[in-house]
């Protein structure tokens, strides 16, 4: 038990230390996201997946997916997409996968007819490699991670080791931030999202991992602290992820983190006996009082600005007639372009020059969902339905998924905000679909 104590905070310690590295020689990012993939090969291959091993690496990359974007450790835009991607099919490889994850193969094919739209349509100015790499690399991961993941059995403790690696590397972007920006009260003057607190980097991105971090951490707290100090430690990172997360000012992941947060606790409420709901009720009420007072010291540090952003108001307390930050406007859109193209839509990736003659700018779509239709017309609109219905359908046998509820919300929710730029939304999304146990039956002797 020692030991393990010690490697717990050694691990974090680490993160902290690397966060600090990488801002004072932001040249060691590259050196760390080569590391990754290099260990994470060479542990793959030498245990040849036996233990799922490729859910670890896959999870640490998309935990570290924005702190390599932000210090310019990606050697692309989609580098840590594809490394998902190959270490899925690594995964495929050693340990096989289920048949019936094939329905994700169609999926894919749905999205195909608007390629040919692309290839047809797109003008001399689009770089059509370009465009399709940046709009499919979303759904190519989405469905790789979910055929890898389709009915693969683990245990919920398993799991929880899975997102705690995803974890570490969440740590080291919150300990960046602040090195980055020590005092908020200095750098937030209005309402909007703000690149400041948000490490120079894109808020949108940076809220929705660490509002992943503060759901990871708070299931460390109430499930997986084995201590006092692993119980206090727990604490700190959740409440520290918090902080940092709300003052971005970008609202959509702090909001999906309390939206997986009540799912979770509903859901252990739902299936606790008395004495269970007992020991609940007592996480609620603490919940609520950390809760409260991460708001009370977000909203001290920006000066009562905070409160205005999740209020709709600018900086002088004036309605906004946008609520969601000018998405409506690009929505209304796709969903025009999808009216005017309902069969194969506008072709993959080409809404965002679409939307330069109502617009007058290239914008590049928020939703997921809009864009699926205005792209890939009712062909989209099938591969959406697959991914939203499938799931449930795994759900229905799989009782013992007590993260069902929450991941399915982070990425219905993050694609709803987020679109599909980082990995994690498809990562997540592939979770839901594993066959969660918790508790392993005793071999029966041959």
């Amino acid at each position: 038990m020692k030991n393990t104590k010690l490697t717990y905070l050694t691990i974090i310690v680490f993160h902290a230390l690397l966060a600090l590295v990488v801002f004072v020689l932001p040249f060691i990012s590259k050196i760390y996201a080569l590391l990754i993939i290099i260990i994470g090969f060479t542990i793959v291959y030498k245990r040849k997946n036996k233990n799922n091993e490729v859910l670890f690496v896959s999870a640490y990359l998309v935990g570290a997916e924005v702190l390599l974007r932000m210090t310019g450790g990606n050697l692309n835009n989609e580098f840590v997409k594809f490394s998902v991607i190959f270490f899925m099919i690594c995964g495929m490889i050693y340990s096989n996968f289920s048949k019936n994850g094939l329905i994700y193969l169609v999926f894919l094919l749905l999205l195909v007819p608007a390629i040919f739209v692309t290839i047809s349509e797109a003008g001399i100015d689009i770089d059509i490699k370009k465009v399709l790499v940046f709009n499919l690399s979303g759904p190519l991961c989405i469905a790789i991670c979910a055929i890898y993941m389709y009915n693969r059995r683990i245990t919920f403790d398993t799991l929880g080791k899975v997102l705690i690696a995803m974890g570490f590397p969440i740590i080291s972007i919150t300990i960046y931030l602040f090195l980055y920006t020590p005092s908020i009260k200095d750098v937030v003057t209005g309402t909007q999202s703000n690149f400041e607190t948000s490490g120079g980097f894109g808020p949108n991105q940076v809220s929705t991992i660490l509002g992943l971090g503060m759901f990871i951490f708070f299931t460390q707290l109430i499930l997986f602290s084995k201590s006092k100090l692993e119980l206090l430690v727990n604490s700190i990172l959740f409440i520290f992820i918090s902080y940092r997360g709300i003052v971005t000012f970008s609202r959509g992941g702090i909001m999906t983190a309390a939206a997986m947060i009540v799912c979770l606790l509903l859901l252990l409420y739902y299936f606790s006996n008395a004495k269970g709901k007992k020991k609940l009720s007592l996480v609620f009420i603490l919940t609520g009082i950390l809760s409260i007072g991460v708001w009370t010291y977000s909203s001290s540090q920006t000066k009562g600005l905070i409160e205005k952003r999740y209020a709709n108001k600018d900086a002088l307390g004036r309605e906004k007639k946008d609520r969601l930050g000018g998405r409506e406007e690009i929505m209304d859109i796709e969903i025009k372009l999808f009216t005017d193209n309902p069969i194969f839509g506008v072709g993959a990736g080409l809404s965002k020059s679409k939307r330069v003659e109502e617009l007058g700018a290239e914008v590049a779509s928020h939703n997921e969902i809009t864009r699926l239709l205005a792209e890939h017309g009712i062909f989209g609109g099938i591969a959406f339905l697959i991914l939203l219905i499938v799931p449930f359908f795994l759900y229905l046998h799989n009782k013992q998924h007590l993260y069902f509820f929450s991941f399915f919300t982070f990425w219905l929710l993050t694609i709803n905000h987020a679109a599909m730029r980082t990995a994690a939304p498809a990562f997540i999304y592939a979770l839901c679909l594993l066959s969660i146990q918790v508790k392993i039956p005793e071999e029966t002797e041959n």
